[in-house]
């Protein structure tokens, strides 16, 4: 068994190592002089874009330099509450929705927002999950579509339609494997669990208190909702609509396949959209929600989440100057820049959409009908867990009914 001091060592050193590969080395346009403030965030894809919007601001604020660390997102979840407890690490810090962000909002780390004049560049109807108590806490940054990404010239050219019931799905997919194609690449090793379920249940627990109503002893993982949900995550695994391995797979390799055009969808969101393109600059992309219900049932089209919230560490001591870097990232110019470099829509008003994914794909904002991110909502990470672990039993072969009930008698312990 592990001593406890040695697995703390292990621990620090993990995260000294982390955040030193994320660093942003350069410090382009910061002098030696003047105050330094902490970025910290989980987007290791949007280094890039991130650098050059630090330099440019680093050369309008000469006082004020930006290092910027970024950590796995696993790791960001896991950690990033224990980062901000002595106000010198994330003066700037993002946040996910839901367990993270009522955890960070208990412990009072979030410096309140209320007010301050860049608050007015966001879209009011998008920033809401970034509320509590009549304080506007953190500001969601990315508007983003947590369902698969597919392949639409593949589909255009063997002649299929995105489904619109669970029996067109499955259509769908036996004609993909016919001509050879994976249907669904899916990262079960990482991200696909916590992404995938979204889509996998919205239209068979249409109630969008669910969760809710699940934390607080009114529902269960047992009733027919998550059930079923578990049940067609097994269908997809038997007849082949997912690889082999699935829980083995990563997202990189689940975006390799995609891209190699190996696999027709990839089970995460339209973030990887810009990725895709980067490995095949080729592939036509949109997006693509399960309907696991027949047509006439389907309240959902797809899952929309706001999320990468920019917040300000309450105990900094250098919370104007982080006010300054928020404030900049807010304006519609520089949004702009991050919207089409990093492929993701904004909560920001006035962004300028140039790339042709955005610009394709940003019908799903006010044409479908979606729903927020329904994981997001369980505020609890011990149920979270459970939930997840019921999704990942069932892929290794467990049957749905008694992984449904390993998982309930999880969320009963963790309820209180």
């Amino acid at each position: 068994m592990w001593k406890k001091p040695f697995f703390s060592f292990l621990f620090v050193l993990v995260l000294v190592l982390a955040g030193c590969a994320g660093e942003s080395p350069d410090g382009d346009g910061a002098s030696e002089d003047g105050t330094t403030i902490s970025f910290i965030h989980w987007r290791g894809e949007d280094k890039a874009v991130f650098d050059d919007l630090i330099a440019q601001f680093e050369d309008e604020f000469p006082e004020i330099n930006v290092e910027m660390n970024i950590y796995p997102s696993e790791q960001y979840q896991a950690t990033g509450q224990r980062m901000l407890t002595d106000g010198s690490t994330g003066d700037v810090f993002t946040s996910f929705p839901g367990a993270q962000f009522e955890a960070i909002a208990g412990a009072g780390f979030f410096e309140d927002l209320t007010g301050e004049e860049f608050v007015s560049n966001f879209d009011e109807g998008l920033i809401s999950v970034g509320e509590k108590d009549g304080k506007q806490l953190a500001l969601p940054y990315q508007l983003v579509f947590n369902m698969p990404v597919y392949n639409k010239g593949m589909f255009d050219e063997l002649g299929l339609e995105v489904p619109k019931s669970w029996t067109e799905f499955q259509e769908m997919g036996d004609t993909l494997l016919e001509n050879g194609i994976t249907p669904i690449a899916f990262p079960g090793a990482d991200i696909g669990p916590n992404q995938f379920m979204n889509s996998m249940m919205m239209n068979n627990a249409p109630d969008e208190d669910v969760f809710v109503k699940l934390q607080s002893g009114e529902e269960s993982l047992t009733n027919e909702w998550w059930v079923k949900t578990l049940e067609d995550f097994q269908l997809l695994e038997e007849k082949g609509y997912i690889q082999p391995d699935s829980l083995g797979t990563s997202q990189d390799s689940a975006m390799a396949m995609v891209a190699n055009e190996e696999a027709a969808m990839l089970a995460t969101g339209s973030y990887h959209m810009a990725s895709l393109l980067d490995l095949n600059p080729d592939l036509q992309l949109d997006l693509l929600a399960p309907i696991t219900v027949e047509e006439s049932e389907a309240q959902y089209e797809g899952i929309n989440t706001a999320t990468f919230m920019l917040a300000i560490n309450s105990n900094s001591e250098k919370k104007e100057q982080a006010k300054e870097f928020v404030a900049f990232l807010s304006r519609p110019e520089v949004a702009s820049q991050y919207a089409n470099e990093t492929g993701q829509h904004l909560t920001v008003n006035g962004v300028e959409y140039e790339s042709d994914v955005l610009q394709n794909t940003a019908y799903w904002i006010d044409e479908r009908t979606t729903r927020f991110q329904p994981r997001f909502l369980i505020t609890n990470a011990q149920i979270e867990a459970a939930v997840l672990s019921s999704i990942e039993n069932v892929l290794g072969g467990g049957d749905p009914m008694e992984a449904a009930e390993e998982a309930q008698q999880l969320v009963e312990e963790n309820r209180k």
